[in-house]
């Protein structure tokens, strides 16, 4: 079976955009065309591939085509410009999920380093570390910073190291709540911030000082690193905060740890599926070398 490459590309610009309409203006060509190139492929294959949806997503079988047609992209700009067409081909983006606080941190550098090598430039998607290999394994994104050690089925893994997280609050909060130590009735009591419904990191915190009894302390939801740590010096309330974000207001006082060795140690992994790509190739080089002085070791 032979795949029309223009019909695969269509099919990732509707899903990567999320609608006829902005993978029409990408394309340079109308939504009607690339209405009618997914429905050609869809007959072809024989199976439905996208969801018209809002935002439009691929069905499971979509997403293979998808990881189809995003490493097939990614090959042909390497070839065209190892023939020397570089004012010819088409710009190449990876598509890959980094978490929150890695992107607040230390991926830039590995951002403007990959800058520095190529002239591809990267599609990034903030998600939760624990959740960005759903991204990976549907073929979403190429490439991810991830909790998860096992590969992905198709993809390389490179440990990076730890990202320390600290449970930090002001004095002023550590006063009030937590004067008389960090217990089950104190953390019950404290006000807690939580990035959103995936983080999991102040809960599990809160579970090796209060064991199996339940937790529902009070909640700021802010999904924003960076409004942790101003939310945090202003006295909002606790959380599980990067080292590396807030390693100069505890060494400061502006900060202070909730007690004794309140940190945890959050493995960091880079996966990135199997493509003999010169970019992914500068990509994988930029990341493990960015992480190295910036991501605490074990």
């Amino acid at each position: 079976m032979n795949l029309d490459h223009g019909n695969l590309r269509a099919l990732a610009a509707v899903v990567r955009e999320g609608s006829f309409e902005r993978a029409a203006a990408v394309l340079n060509v109308t939504p009607s065309a690339v209405s009618q190139r997914i429905k050609l492929l869809e007959g072809r294959m024989g199976r439905l591939l996208v969801q018209r949806t809002v935002p439009t997503a691929a069905t499971p079988d979509g997403q293979i085509l998808v990881h189809l047609a995003e490493q097939a992209a990614l090959l042909e700009h390497d070839a065209l410009s190892r023939l020397g067409f570089d004012e010819d081909i088409p710009q190449a983006s990876i598509a890959i999920a980094v978490n929150h606080d890695s992107l607040e941190t230390w991926f830039m550098q590995a951002a403007a380093l990959f800058s520095a090598r190529t002239n591809a430039t990267l599609d990034l998607q903030s998600e939760d570390q624990d959740h960005t290999a759903a991204l990976l394994r549907n073929g979403t994104v190429l490439g991810a910073v991830t909790t998860l050690g096992e590969p992905v089925q198709g993809c390389h893994v490179h440990r990076l190291g730890s990202m320390r997280y600290v449970a930090t609050c002001s004095p002023a909060f550590h006063d009030k709540y937590f004067a008389k130590g960090v217990s089950a009735r104190t953390l019950a009591e404290a006000p807690v911030l939580v990035f959103n419904r995936k983080d999991a990191m102040q809960a599990r915190f809160a579970l090796k000082v209060m064991g199996e009894q339940p937790w529902r302390p009070p909640v700021w939801w802010l999904p924003s690193s960076r409004a942790f740590v101003r939310a945090t010096l202003d006295g909002l309330g606790w959380t599980m905060n990067p080292l590396p974000m807030v390693e100069q207001e505890l060494n400061d006082g502006l900060l202070v740890p909730l007690r004794a060795r309140a940190w945890e140690d959050v493995p960091l992994y880079w996966q990135h599926w199997r493509i003999n790509s010169q970019a992914m190739n500068v990509l994988n080089q930029s990341v493990l070398e960015a992480s190295k002085s910036l991501i605490h070791k074990r």
